[in-house]
């Protein structure tokens, strides 16, 4: 089992024939994703060819969604034009929209969580890598990938991954695949201070699925989402979870990478995130090399 997505979703690509997009569809298709459509205004009609599949291109989601079954949208718009690309999947009724788009106004993304309120749509980022759930085929082909993750680095199995961060996702990933440990599905939040779903979303998620049977969790200085996530653990998660906080050297005031790593009135700092994992019974990595060993040691 996975959550979010599974071998069979069908997913289109709003902005497929942009470089960006078409290359990462190719990729997915390439993985065994069962993209089934794309949308660009204007191109209704055409179609995107890759190693013999035609995947026929709408001018709207919701014409792209009633045509071929489509229940998730992976987002490659420009930043201005994205947060209405993510309102057009919410009001096409989608289930999922992954935003990977990275530089969407704030203001953009706080129009756009406003007029979700209420909607079936659930939203994964902006500015994130994605969604995989790992297949059992030569290099985890044959599962979902949502994104900008490199597929082979995946391995079908039992951990679940959900982190801030692009890089130190592929990180964790490919450090518990060199362990021979596989993923149920692995989750990029995204980096932005306003985003759709948050670390605690995801964990729930994690704890709900009877086949995720241990957590790796990785924040960064900024915001609470961290702590939030490690108070519900605390009181409510049956499972192990290990941790990592990027950012412990970064000075406050300043912007660290991502938009949202920011600390300010001496909130969202890496100290406090880290004793609010020890407090909840997370073992926290020292260092991101060691992010997949603190989990299997504690599930030894």
């Amino acid at each position: 089992m996975a959550i979010l997505v599974k071998p069979d979703t069908k997913i289109l690509v709003q902005g497929i024939t942009g470089s960006f997009g078409a290359r990462h569809t190719q990729l997915s298709i390439d993985y065994g994703t069962q993209v089934v459509a794309g949308v660009t205004p204007g191109k209704g009609g055409q179609s995107f060819e890759h190693n013999g599949k035609k995947i026929p291109i709408f001018d709207t989601v919701a014409e792209a969604a009633k045509q071929t079954g489509a229940t998730v949208s992976a987002i490659f718009v420009p930043p201005p034009f994205a947060a209405d690309a993510i309102l057009e999947a919410v009001g096409a009724g989608l289930e999922l929209a992954v935003a990977i788009t990275e530089g969407i106004p704030v203001n953009d993304m706080v129009r756009v969580k406003s007029a979700m309120h209420g909607k079936k749509t659930r939203l994964i980022g902006p500015n994130c890598p994605g969604v995989v759930t790992p297949g059992t085929g030569k290099d985890s082909q044959g599962g979902c990938r949502i994104g900008i993750s490199p597929g082979y680095i995946h391995k079908k199995g039992n951990i679940g991954v959900v982190s801030r961060s692009g890089t130190l996702t592929y990180e964790a990933v490919w450090q518990l695949t060199c362990r021979g440990v596989g993923q149920s599905t692995c989750v990029g939040i995204g980096g932005d201070p306003v985003n759709g779903t948050s670390h605690l979303d995801i964990i729930k998620m994690f704890n709900d699925d009877p086949e995720t049977t241990g957590i790796i969790m990785i924040g960064e200085i900024g915001g609470s989402a961290e702590e939030d996530a490690a108070e519900w653990i605390k009181n409510n998660c049956k499972k192990p979870v290990a941790g990592f906080i990027a950012g412990t050297t970064a000075p406050p005031g300043r912007r660290m990478g991502h938009a949202g790593a920011i600390v300010s009135g001496g909130k969202g700092t890496a100290e406090a995130k880290i004793a609010a994992f020890k407090d909840a019974g997370i073992a926290v990595a020292s260092t991101p090399s060691e992010m997949a060993d603190t989990l299997l040691k504690m599930m030894k």
